[in-house]
């Protein structure tokens, strides 16, 4: 099995001084997911929840809705290693035999980058799946600003790998009531909430209706593709959105909050979930 963190010679210099030293950096290695025997997709991700990371891929994907839908997930022995060793960079999803799978997911194959996960997509239309939990049916859902602006930090302190190496994203779930429910750590944030909705569907706790999550760095249309996909009413994230994220947002009745630092922070879609006006009447 991969290792979260590798070790690597560096050349430090310090106010004019250098020395040499070892350094902790977090592993970066390519994972093929594979949909019952079928090659899918490479993400390249931080080794460590691969089986979470597939099958929340596959719910974000339109492929996977609840646990009973999942038959096993396997490591694939010998796959790309020399002398049929295991690698352990490729995972088999097998689904029960009653799921659909959609034709878009079988016609195409992706490769995704730790900042991207939606590469290779054909076209717009193919990322506009159509959600199992529409957000207009969940149960309401209210948060404060001050609730929401506490999360950071919060997330922050969790990060156990991020303070060794400084080179993770991470994305983390809160209830409504701002308890932290889980949270998950991958060199790309896409991979990050994968592993988050792949856990709750291996768990049998999606949707995940009654939710928060936040992400460090940006929000992007696969992000809130995302969130969307798995039931979630809301995406706070510490850095901007994109114009695409916050389309889909209000499309799907997604709220969206951008720019979590502190107490500031930007409301750009559903900002019903978000008490406001108590805001401003305490300011």
């Amino acid at each position: 099995m991969g290792r979260v963190t590798e070790r690597r010679k560096v050349i430090r210099v310090r106010d004019g001084a250098v020395s040499t030293r070892p350094d902790t950096l977090v592993a970066e290695e390519p994972l093929e997911i594979r949909l019952n025997g079928r090659p899918l997709a490479i993400t390249m991700r931080t080794p460590g929840d691969d089986f979470a990371l597939a099958a929340g891929f596959l719910v974000s994907e339109g492929v996977l809705a609840e646990r009973g839908d999942l038959r096993n997930i396997v490591y694939c022995a010998g796959a790309t290693g020399e002398g049929g060793s295991n690698t352990y960079n490729v995972v088999d999803v097998q689904t029960a035999s009653d799921v659909l799978i959609p034709e878009i997911t079988l016609e195409r194959n992706v490769y995704t980058t730790s900042s991207c996960g939606l590469c290779g997509k054909a076209s717009l239309d193919a990322v506009r799946t159509t959600a199992r939990w529409p957000l207009a049916d969940t149960p309401p859902v209210r948060v404060t600003p001050q609730l929401l602006a506490g999360l950071p930090d919060r997330l922050r302190a969790a990060q156990r790998v991020f303070d060794r190496t400084g080179g993770l994203h991470a994305a983390a779930l809160f209830t409504e009531d701002g308890e932290l429910v889980d949270v998950r750590e991958d060199v790309g944030r896409h991979n990050a909430v994968d592993k988050l909705v792949g856990r709750a569907l291996q768990t049998g706790d999606l949707p995940l209706s009654r939710s928060v999550l936040l992400v460090s760095g940006r929000a992007s249309f696969e992000l809130a593709q995302k969130a969307v996909m798995a039931g979630i009413p809301v995406l706070a994230a510490v850095s901007a959105p994109s114009s695409l994220a916050v389309d889909l947002a209000t499309e799907t009745g997604l709220t969206l909050v951008g720019f979590l630092r502190g107490a500031s922070m930007n409301v750009y879609a559903g900002e019903e979930r978000v008490a406001l006006r108590a805001a401003a009447t305490q300011g």
